[in-house]
């Protein structure tokens, strides 16, 4: 039986690291091709994966050896090959898939940016304008239509699976309604509207991501009267009046795009407004290896940046907040309760 090997001795742990990219590689192949939607809950043959995923036998169990290694997939004594916990997290239909998760991290574009880490590290900048010569989202969205689509399904896996634990942090008992700033397809506001039955809800975000809103809050959902849509760039304006806005994981850009979102939410909201920031921090976390590559692959492509506890409270006091409270919403999401001051 292949297994997830014991830490080796520190020359071949650096050998292994400098070939990372194997294994990112090979993990986005078997995503694509679907290796873990194809084997059930029983071991399979290669020959039999092979067939399903239309691939050759022998180079897929050459990439399926490859990630037992890191304990993606188990392979048996008699050949076969069965599930782990990790593999299973590859699946579409595992209600905790991370499955675009992993295609957003492999995205062609990353292929090109990480050699210039070094470039990125000298200068403090993104190299993404070097390589495409536009803006990164615009990038996205004019000449990689697939990333984008990509990166939306991405973002909203994420999202969903956090908005119920936001739902269950956040009181917002004292407030008659909430907007979601840059939230994607608005499982957080819709996740707030059904705990608060008499709450109304504003959603704001590019127009690409709010046309495939969460059925919920859509024409016909069951908290379409309730909620308004509004297409936008909260860089830009906010054009938005709530008690409270929620802004999770979008404050992670250059500090000139920060400040003119978090500027354009306290203009909206008014003296007195709450402002509540959610963010993966890089200072408190246990999963400081997937954050930290997270925090460089933002160097490459905006310029911007995981925080740290003290430079969050440093942008949000900059901007002029004052912060209330700092909680942890689950292992690797924190709440930073504001208010806008009189």
């Amino acid at each position: 039986m292949t297994t997830a090997q014991t830490a080796p001795p520190p020359p071949m742990r650096l050998r292994e690291l400098v070939f990372g990219a194997a294994c990112a590689a090979a993990l986005r192949a078997a995503a694509r091709l679907g290796v873990a939607d194809a084997l059930g809950e029983t071991p399979a043959t290669v020959e039999d994966l092979a067939a399903a995923v239309k691939t050759e036998p022998k180079p897929l169990r050459r990439l399926l050896r490859a990630l037992t290694c890191y304990g993606v997939f188990t392979e048996h004594r008699n050949g076969t090959f069965a599930h782990t916990d990790m593999s299973r997290l590859l699946r579409e239909d595992d209600p905790h898939s991370l499955r675009n998760i992993t295609l957003w991290c492999t995205e062609p574009w990353t292929w090109d940016a990480w050699p210039l880490l070094d470039e990125a590290v000298r200068t403090g900048g993104n190299v993404v304008e070097g390589l495409y010569g536009k803006e990164f989202f615009t990038y996205l969205n004019e000449d990689a239509p697939q990333s984008a689509e990509v990166f939306n399904r991405a973002m909203t896996t994420s999202s969903r699976q956090s908005a119920q634990d936001v739902a269950a942090l956040l009181d917002l008992s004292a407030s008659t309604s909430v907007a979601d700033i840059g939230g994607g397809q608005g499982h957080v506001v819709a996740s707030l509207l059904e705990k608060y039955p008499s709450m109304h809800g504003t959603l704001l975000d590019l127009p690409r991501v709010v046309e495939n809103a969460d059925p919920r809050l859509r024409e016909g959902g069951a908290l379409a009267d309730r909620v308004r849509i509004v297409p936008g760039d909260c860089r830009e304006a906010v054009p938005v009046r709530a008690d409270v806005y929620v802004i999770k994981n979008i404050l992670e850009w250059d500090d000139d795009s920060t400040s003119r979102a978090l500027r354009g939410v306290m203009d909206a909201g008014g003296p007195g407004a709450r402002v509540v920031v959610i963010e993966n921090l890089v200072d408190d976390t246990p999963s400081m290896r997937f954050s930290t590559a997270m925090d460089l692959l933002l160097l490459l492509n905006v310029g911007g940046a995981k925080h740290t506890t003290d430079s969050m409270v440093g942008r949000l006091t900059d901007a002029g907040l004052v912060i209330d409270d700092i909680r942890p919403v689950n292992p690797y999401l924190h709440a930073f309760d504001c208010t806008v001051p009189e």
